[in-house]
């Protein structure tokens, strides 16, 4: 394993970097995957497969795509340690691949074909596989493009047709942010550097699918209404009725406003006097 990751060592420094030097792998029923989103002089992705102690690693422009009749170059990079799966934060300047890192994705992986060997088929050219993760599902391949590069490190990723596949989900765009501290490439800061023994987030960061069946909901939802929207009206306080009332004469009475000083029935009210006149006095 020492003489895989020679060539990633070669290239770092690692009293200037942040990131991990090395690492041993985690015997597990399935080997892992981690998709790094990685903004340095460009954004890109780094697609990485556990295998042969160490991480297979593929720069991927402009990201994986669910459509089957996109075939997305990915060009192969050096190895990367195990322990760089656990990488999330910021490369300083002046280092290889300078720039913030966020882990996009990450899952198990099983092989599928060629034959029964993935480290053979890697050197055959074409890897077939099927990812378990919470953005990447299903089945996928890596091509190697033939007599394109001398170095032969232009592979194509392509996504096979299956249950999963969709022409009309950008899933890059669907969900961009990190899956273990829910931030964006552009939140990330220099105190997101990586630990060995850094703790998961409390947070559950959202994935493909629970945006999706969150989008689903949203439809199903019926429409308010602005007669939905008026709050109705407060109910009439209820008054005990007193006894010999509540016939059509004692509501109409009762709705008739009261007089400040209302005449006796004895004596019937007189009409005001005109101004300027005075009342005759017959004679006794």
């Amino acid at each position: 394993m020492s003489e895989l990751l020679k060539k990633y060592r070669s290239m770092r420094s690692f009293r200037e970097t942040p990131e991990p030097a090395g690492g041993k792998p985690v015997h597990g029923k399935q080997p892992i995957f981690v998709i790094q989103k990685h903004h340095a002089s460009r954004l890109h992705y780094d697609f990485r497969l556990e295998m042969e102690g160490v991480l297979k690693s593929w720069a991927v422009p402009k990201g994986p795509s669910y459509d089957p009749a996109v075939k997305r170059l990915a060009m192969m990079t050096e190895d990367h340690p195990y322990d760089y799966a656990s990488f999330e934060g910021v490369i300083p300047d002046g280092n290889y691949g300078a720039g913030n890192v966020i882990i996009w994705d990450q899952g198990t992986w099983e092989f599928i074909e060629p034959g029964n060997d993935p480290v053979k088929a890697l050197k055959q050219g074409k890897l077939a596989f099927k990812l378990y993760g919470k953005k990447m599902f299903g089945e996928w391949a890596l091509v190697r493009i033939k007599g394109r590069s001398p170095s032969g490190n232009e592979w194509l990723l392509l996504k096979h047709r299956d249950e999963w596949a969709n022409p009309d989900v950008d899933v890059t765009e669907v969900a961009p942010k990190s899956v273990v501290s829910n931030l964006d490439i552009e939140e990330i800061g220099s105190e997101n550097i990586w630990q060995s023994n850094r703790k998961a987030t409390p947070r559950r960061a959202p994935t493909l699918a629970t945006r999706l069946e969150a989008e689903a909901a949203e439809k199903k939802k019926p429409v308010r209404t602005l007669e939905r929207q008026t709050p109705a009206p407060t109910p009439a306080r209820k008054t005990k009725k007193r006894p010999g009332t509540g016939g059509p004469a004692s509501r109409s009475r009762a709705a008739r406003p009261r007089a400040t000083s209302a005449p006796s029935r004895s004596s019937p009210a007189r009409p005001p006097r005109k101004a300027g006149t005075t009342a005759r006095h017959r004679p006794r």
